[in-house]
């Protein structure tokens, strides 16, 4: 376990795609912005506390056929470019 000493302002990365901002507080409570990619699964519990099921899930995301018309689209559109550039 890592533990940091921020001041208001201040971030950590996690990875390449999680950033926690410390944006202040007072002496019982802190107030952190967590900025992270929607299907990421975030829960809020207390340090120590029996770990009960979180309420929230993550999002299902697209769907396969809805995935192959996005690569569709985009080799078309690459495909275009390549041929206006001629």
């Amino acid at each position: 376990m890592l533990k940091l000493t921020l001041r208001p302002g201040e971030f950590i990365d996690i990875g390449e795609n999680i950033r926690v901002i410390f944006s202040g507080g007072s002496s019982n409570n802190i107030h952190l912005l967590v900025d992270a990619p929607r299907e990421l699964n975030i829960a809020r519990s207390s340090a120590g506390e029996n770990k009960a099921a979180s309420p929230y899930f993550k999002e299902r995301g697209i769907s396969e056929e809805a995935k192959r018309e996005i690569r569709e689209i985009l080799r078309r559109e690459r495909r275009d470019a390549g041929d206006n550039r001629r």
